[in-house]
């Protein structure tokens, strides 16, 4: 294999990888009905002038599936947290009980875990969406690599890894859009 087909392959490959982590990332911020700390990791809270990540203001646990609890570094902080997870629109009312802040999740209805299904797959086929253009920008370089000397049978070659890297990706974003929503539509 040659230096452009190997690099075109990289490229390719470090692309497909960001989308990977990007569908991750967004899936995960879509609650299956089970409390886990990542829910609050779009929260910013204002922390002496600066939004800031609520992560770093707090510790956040989930006490049991239904729970989360966010343990303020200071108790000052105890309000503006509560009003900031009420503002980033989770659907979640937090209780402040002077100490912390308490969050009951509550169980998913069937139409939300239909609309929460969407999203998710909404999500995957973004992902796939990047891949594939990961994969077209791949072939666009062999292509050129091609009009610059490259034999056809290496472009060929090329083109070929490039699409079985492909769908390799997908097949792993099938898989994950899988679980997730098995997750979401587990009772």
């Amino acid at each position: 294999m040659t230096e452009e087909i190997q690099m075109a392959l990289d490229t390719a490959r470090s692309g497909m990888e960001k989308s990977i982590a990007h569908m991750e990332s967004e899936l995960m911020k879509i609650r299956a009905g089970k409390a886990h700390p990542a829910m609050l990791d779009s929260v910013m809270v204002e922390y002496y002038g600066t939004m800031t990540p609520l992560s770093q203001v707090s510790n956040i646990n989930s006490t049991d599936a239904r729970t989360l609890t966010v343990q303020a570094w200071e108790k000052t902080m105890l309000d503006p947290i509560a009003t900031a997870i009420i503002n980033a629109n989770l659907g979640l009312n937090p209780m402040n009980n002077g100490e912390s802040i308490l969050i009951n999740i509550p169980p998913l209805t069937e139409d939300r875990r239909r609309d929460l299904t969407k999203r998710a797959r909404a999500e995957g086929e973004h992902a796939r969406v990047s891949v594939r253009n990961a994969r077209k920008d791949a072939n666009d370089f062999i292509k050129a690599a091609k009009s610059d000397g490259l034999s056809e049978d290496l472009a060929k070659d090329g083109e070929n890894e490039v699409q079985k890297l492909t769908d390799s990706y997908i097949k792993k974003i099938d898989e994950i859009l899988a679980k997730k929503e098995s997750d979401i539509m587990t009772v």
